[in-house]
């Protein structure tokens, strides 16, 4: 396989990752229009937010059945094609009432799930031929596509923009350039693979009984609620807990994104430096510093320096996770989304857990929580450590060549 061929997959992974932060954060960022348009209180449009994560729940463990039948492009393809469907249905749904909105944000999740694994495992596929790492520099660019959509959803309430043409163009934005992107993917990535290659029982189950898969999953569980606790409750830790304003607090989560961002794009040096292991619990040990630096700072200032630290030690675990679950080429697509499915149960689970304890202790307290996960990532990172190569067969025709373990921490033979 050429480098061109190499380098305008790469170009497309980030294409799509830029896509799928565009589309989830434009969502977001009208919420409290839907909200206003449709008169809901607190506890309904909870649950209709509800219904994407019910989408994302019921479309990840098929995720690796999928990429495995269709590949990675057509998946990606067919699946941005129903997130855009799901925005347009759900923008719609804006005027018509909340069961169609529902529905909408139920097919928004759904394609989102499986859109998600295909592109990380092709993310891995693209990083495996170039035998470097990059796949955090894949979701720095979803970071990156998120405050697009962000900024773009405020300069359209500035501009009175309703939310129905917003949703509406940003889903054509979106159908249009899941296709055009996913054109570029390497040929045949992560399609019919293994040698017990017979349908769901034969590829995917499996993947839910593997010991290190299991592990990195929970590891990636276990930053993710790193991250999560931290996107989901920073601003209201601070203005709670530090009596910071409502500007401030807004700030807060600026930093810990920025600094998650920089963390990723950056990471990759580090990765090949020093191996995944090493520099996997650097990072959670950061991250537990940080976030008790923020739990019992004595003050904003101090509060802030941990923030930064909590961003940079959080930035690698999702996406080295999914590295380390597509591993094996022929395995990539069921591990990776049983991966997923364990580690987006934190993004379930953070925000009410995290306000259920903080209605006894405060939110700022109950961050506590997060820095014992994080302690307990330090000691899942071991999981992610590359197999030592042996003399299993090669990949199948299409696929990604495994690389020379550079993750276990020894000398990085590749730059």
């Amino acid at each position: 396989m050429t480098t061109a061929i190499v380098e305008r997959a790469k170009r497309s992974v980030f294409g799509v990752f830029a896509l799928c932060g565009l589309a989830i954060s434009t969502l977001l960022s009208r919420v409290p229009q839907v909200r206003d348009t449709l008169d809901l209180s607190p506890g309904p449009l909870g649950l209709l937010l509800l219904m994407i994560a019910v989408g994302s729940l019921l479309s990840l463990p098929l995720a690796g059945f999928v990429v495995q039948r269709i590949g990675t492009a057509r998946t990606v393809a067919v699946m941005t094609g129903v997130n855009a469907a799901g925005l347009a249905v759900a923008a719609v749904g804006t005027r018509v009432g909340p069961p169609l909105a529902g529905a909408g944000l139920f097919l928004f999740g759904f394609g989102a799930g499986q859109w998600d694994v295909a592109q990380n495992v092709e993310g891995a596929a693209v990083e495996q031929r170039l035998a470097r790492s990059i796949m955090s520099r894949f979701h720095a660019v979803f970071s990156l596509g998120t405050i697009a959509g962000a900024l773009g959803g405020a300069a359209m309430n500035a501009l009175g923009v309703g939310v129905l043409p917003h949703l509406l163009a940003v889903a054509a934005v979106v159908a249009g350039g899941g296709v055009v992107t996913a054109r570029g993917f390497l040929p045949g990535a992560g399609d019919g693979t293994a040698a017990d290659d017979s349908g769901p029982t034969g590829t995917v189950r499996p993947a839910w009984i593997e010991p290190r898969t299991l592990l990195i999953g929970l590891f990636v569980l276990c930053m993710a609620f790193t991250e999560g606790t931290g996107n989901d409750w920073l601003g209201v830790a601070t203005i709670d807990g530090y009596g910071a304003s409502a500007t401030v607090g807004s700030f807060a989560y600026v930093t810990l994104v920025t600094a998650m961002t920089v963390g990723r794009w950056f990471g990759p040096q580090a990765l090949d430096r020093f191996g995944r292991v090493p520099v996997l619990r650097a990072g959670s040990v950061c991250s537990l510093i940080g976030v008790l630096v923020v739990v019992s700072g004595p003050s904003l200032a101090v509060a802030f320096a941990g923030i930064v630290l909590w961003g940079l030690g959080a930035a690698l675990g999702f996406p080295t996770g999914m590295s380390a679950a597509a591993d094996d080429p022929a395995r990539a697509a069921a591990r990776v989304s049983v991966v997923a499915t364990i580690g987006y149960g934190a993004f379930l689970a953070g925000p009410s857990l995290i306000g259920a304890i903080g209605d006894h202790t405060g939110v700022r307290r109950a961050l506590t929580l997060t820095a014992a996960l994080a302690a307990v990532a330090t000691a899942l990172a071991a999981a992610t450590r590359e197999p030592a190569p042996g003399p299993a067969p090669g990949p199948a025709p299409g696929t990604a060549a495994p690389l020379s373990p550079r993750s276990a921490g020894g000398d990085p033979t590749t730059g």
